[in-house]
């Protein structure tokens, strides 16, 4: 694989996003490339830029003080403010909305790794004055743009194990990707979540992300998870949010429309990443050594689907589908207006739509993806 460096981004060119009097957002996980992105774009930048830190102190107090003299002094002769890692500093959604409306043509980047912190504090006072992009581990998609068919198979079951951290996907050792998995897991995600007020240690967010782990692909009932835990449904309820505003879970709902015993209460649960996935279980082991394959694929193909859909803007409204007495299929996009149905097998098998959903939902479309269609799927 190339160097992290020369690894292409979908948005490569942030300054077709850049407007005059809007702030450009880029949300993601921490260790996603954001800042080398940033920094990839500012060196070859005509704009007249000024770049900070949120955690440089300096800058901490020129925006953390909502004094607009001060602000407008900070950015006086530039055409671009650049803010890296602004969840760090407090009240930087009035900040940036005193800068927005006092400059004129100031055009603004800020990045952002934990969702729950940045979108708290930008969301309402940045109302109609934001641009947000979301960037995550790197997708087969962006690969694509550099490697053909041939060499992205070849890398397959090491994504589906260490996943696709940009600094993962570039090491040649498999100790090494290990190694980093372990420290993005245990030095950045989880390090972002225990600075949270009301948030227990580290053992307890680990149980409960390795039940999570165990079950991907399966419906999650969070009173069952608090049990097995000895936590309370509403605790366990905040700490789910909490892991999905951080970029560690997603969050899908099952499908209900026309009968009785679709399953719609229930959620399943995605590691935005197999490798974060995998750090958490502590299971790096070949393909040929594991019994959790099916949960693997399932989990890799969803987070490269979701990636396709947001970097391309295929608008859809996402489900699994599950009945009580076990009919399910893996995916839906409801889109167009229409249904397409997705089952997700790693080996090619014959699989067909089970009877009550066509019967249900006769103008459906379907189809099985599987190691040797998947390209088609998530490019």
């Amino acid at each position: 694989m190339p160097n992290p460096l020369n690894i292409q981004r979908f948005y490569e060119n942030l300054g077709a996003y850049l407007k005059p009097n809007k702030v450009l957002v880029i949300y993601g996980p921490r260790q996603v490339g954001k800042t080398t992105l940033v920094k990839r774009f500012l060196e070859q930048c005509n704009l007249k830029y000024i770049y900070g830190n949120g955690g440089d102190a300096v800058v901490k107090e020129v925006f953390e003080d909502l004094n607009l003299s001060k602000i407008s002094e900070y950015a006086k002769g530039y055409e671009l403010v650049v803010i890296d890692e602004a969840q760090k500093i407090a009240n930087i959604g009035e900040s940036l909305k005193l800068l927005v409306d006092s400059v004129d043509n100031i055009k603004i980047l800020v990045t952002g790794s934990s969702s729950f912190e940045l979108s708290g504090q930008i969301g309402e006072p940045l109302t109609g004055r934001k641009i947000v992009l979301s960037l995550f581990p790197v997708s087969i998609l962006e690969l694509a743009k550099q490697r053909n068919s041939f060499d992205l198979k070849q890398i397959l079951e090491q994504q589906l194990i260490y996943g696709s951290y940009p600094e993962v996907l570039t090491q040649e050792s498999n100790k090494e990707k290990e190694r980093i998995v372990r420290e993005i897991v245990g030095s950045y995600l989880l390090r972002d979540i225990l600075e949270l007020d009301r948030v227990k240690g580290a053992k307890v967010l680990l149980d409960l992300l390795r039940l999570l782990a165990f079950q991907v692909g399966s419906e999650v009932s969070q009173t069952e998870l608090g049990a097995q835990i000895g936590m309370d449904k509403k605790t366990v309820a905040r700490y789910l949010d909490i892991f999905e505003q951080s970029f560690i879970i997603f969050n899908l709902r099952g499908y209900s429309r026309n009968l009785r015993d679709e399953i719609k209460e229930k959620s399943k649960y995605y590691f935005y990443d197999n490798g974060i996935r995998n750090a958490v279980i502590s299971n790096f082991n070949p393909l040929a050594f594991r019994n959790d394959i099916g949960g693997l694929w399932e989990n890799f193909l969803f987070m490269e689907r979701m990636k396709k859909r947001l970097y391309l803007e295929i608008g859809a409204n996402i489900f699994f589908w599950r009945t009580w007495g076990g009919q399910e299929i893996d995916l839906l996009e409801e889109r167009e207006g229409s249904l397409f149905a997705y089952e997700f097998k790693y080996k090619k098998t014959k699989t067909k739509l089970p009877k009550k959903f066509l019967s249900a939902y006769p103008q459906s479309s379907f189809a099985v993806v599987n190691k040797e269609n998947y390209l088609q799927f998530v490019i």
